[in-house]
């Protein structure tokens, strides 16, 4: 099956290549893409590998700095602390420890004075501090068993005439006494004393601290590296050296230091095959990339020169989108032939029937909102303002005090209701007419309501839709309140990004059924009753100005009260005074 699709697609590009334009495009993007992407691929890859190998091998060099550091510090420790003792040895006021057991009481003072040096030398890691006499009689702890000491091969090494330190490198806490063998890992330092005219002449002082932490420090570092690490003394002998098994090579990756302390050599040896595997792993999946990508290109160029061949179809398949409203379809101009000119010609068509759906959109939308302006403007303002101010003097020169002021605050409400050159006003402008029509009602119905009002000053800054709280305030006093009596509170609130108004009263409620009622009524019915006309109303003007998530939301009880919260984004006013 394979062998009849090579055959087939190699009599097609042999034979139709010259003809087919679909082919010519194939391989010219093959070679548009696959040329920069090869390039790129092997450019990335070598300069990877330089920055990964460069820094792994920093790495490595400052983690073996970091080894000789932590060793050398230990050294340097426990060289200071057989400095201090064998400077204590010298003293000729010294000379009273002997041999042997102490038996006068002057070596009995002598020997103690000395352990109290011994045990103020110590510190955490410190395991023991001994002075071992050539009888093998020994100063410090009683925790040690000096016939086991032979049992450290470096020990055995160490001979009378020897002189200055001398290391006896990493061993197990085998040479104590039966309570304190514990067989943790130590580092040892022996110091034989040189002083033929002291009691002490041949005397070795025995110097133990606790290698667990340079011993765990050596298995992270050749856990984290996978290197090799060994440790010589000046004479070469092995110090340390790693548990697996390792075989030299002159293309190893070695990195090495010398303990200035005592000569010590660390050297760690990184096979080349290890030391290079992030730049191999690199390369690998670049070559794996690279021919994916390869595939891929010689996929999507398949599928791009076959599309060329498919202009025509594409274009009626736009005419077909259109017939069926889809307004914004274009279709693709690839060229300046025939072709080309046909879809530049049905674009410029299609977006000519688009534009005059806009405008009729856009016809639509100032009807909607002559709509809105017409809630407000049903009179002439100007008969009615000029009316109203002419009863008003008339009442006023006849001392009708009451008709004046209800006169006034009426006038005050019309004009800020009438006044639609701004659809959005402050809320402190809204709740000064809230104010002005209350004064009204006060006339009207005496002192029989009380009116709570709570508002921070800053809140007042903030728009809200023009004469949307009246009606409100109108259905309490009209539907709520049996002649005028009753509580009213508004309070107004932020919540993030919101505000929150809520309208609260005690008066007759509504009941359930015309709650329901008044809730589902659509925006273009027309409910039956004041109430749900003023409602809705205002509930419109939220959703046109803000949008539809925003409104009223109205809770009520019947008996009890109604309670109305409206909900709208903070809108300030902008500098030049426009909305």
């Amino acid at each position: 099956m394979w062998s009849h699709f090579f055959k087939k697609l190699y009599h097609r590009f042999s034979i139709r290549s010259y003809l087919s334009i679909r082919t010519k495009l194939l391989f010219c993007f093959l070679i548009v893409a696959i040329i920069p992407l090869l390039s790129l691929g092997a450019l990335n890859y070598y300069q990877s590998a330089i920055v990964i190998n460069s820094q792994f091998g920093k790495y490595g060099e400052n983690t073996v700095a970091q080894l000789d550091q932590q060793i050398s510090s230990a050294l340097n420790r426990m060289n200071q602390t057989t400095g201090t003792i064998y400077s204590y040895l010298l003293d000729p006021a010294r000379g009273g420890l002997g041999n042997h057991v102490p038996t006068t009481y002057q070596e009995i003072m002598d020997k103690d004075d000395f352990e109290a040096l011994l045990k103020s030398l110590k510190t955490d890691l410190t395991r023991g501090i001994y002075l071992i006499t050539r009888s093998g009689y020994y100063y410090g702890e009683n925790n040690l068993d000096v016939s086991k000491l032979n049992d450290i091969p470096a020990w055995r090494a160490i001979t009378y005439s020897s002189k200055g330190p001398y290391w006896l490198g990493f061993y197990p806490m085998n040479h104590g006494m039966e309570a304190s063998v514990t067989g943790e890992p130590i580092l040892g330092l022996a110091v034989r004393i040189n002083n033929p005219a002291g009691t002490q002449h041949g005397s070795t002082i025995l110097i133990e601290e606790n290698a667990q932490v340079l011993l765990d420090m050596f298995h992270m570092f050749e856990e984290d590296t996978k290197a090799h690490l060994t440790i010589t003394d000046s004479e070469g002998q092995p110090i340390y050296q790693s548990d697996a098994p390792f075989t030299p090579d002159g293309s190893d990756v070695v990195w090495n230091r010398t303990l200035a302390a005592n000569g010590w050599k660390i050297e760690a040896r990184l096979s080349a095959k290890a030391f290079y595997f992030s730049s191999s792993l690199i390369r690998s999946n670049t070559v794996l990339v690279a021919i994916v990508s390869c595939l891929l290109a010689f996929g999507l160029a398949y599928i791009f020169s076959s599309k060329f061949t498919a202009r025509i179809r594409r274009l009626k398949d736009s005419m077909q989108k259109v017939s069926f409203g889809k307004l914004h379809t274009r279709t693709l101009v690839e060229g300046k032939d025939e072709l080309g000119s046909l879809d530049t010609s049905f674009n410029r068509m299609v977006g000519g029937i688009q534009s005059l759906v806009q405008e009729v959109e856009q016809s639509e939308r100032l009807k909607k909102e002559a709509e809105l302006k017409a809630f407000h403007y049903q009179i002439n303002p100007h008969l009615l303002f000029n009316t109203l101010n002419s009863i008003q003097w008339k009442a006023r020169l006849q001392g009708a005090e009451d008709i004046r002021q209800m006169l006034y605050h009426l006038t005050m409400v019309l004009e800020g209701n009438l006044d639609i050159s701004q659809e959005l006003i402050t809320l402190g402008r809204e709740l000064r007419m809230i104010e002005h029509f209350l004064k009204i009602q006060e006339i009207r119905y005496g002192s029989a309501f009380n009116y709570e009002q709570t508002c921070d000053e800053e809140l007042k800054l903030y728009l809200i839709p023009r004469m949307t709280l009246q009606p409100l305030f109108e259905n309490i006093f009209f539907h709520g309140f049996e002649d005028g009596k009753g509580n009213i509170s508004l309070s107004v609130r932020e919540e993030g990004e919101h505000l929150l108004l809520t309208l609260s009263d005690d008066g007759a409620g509504i009941n359930e059924e015309k709650l329901r009622a008044l809730m589902l009524v659509k925006p273009e019915s027309k409910p039956q009753g004041r109430g749900g006309l003023g409602v809705q109303n205002a509930n419109q003007k939220f959703k046109l100005h803000f949008g539809q998530q925003y409104g009223l939301t109205v809770q009520s009880t019947k008996g009890e009260g109604t309670t109305i919260v409206i909900r709208w984004p903070k809108k300030e006013e902008s500098p030049h005074g426009d909305n």
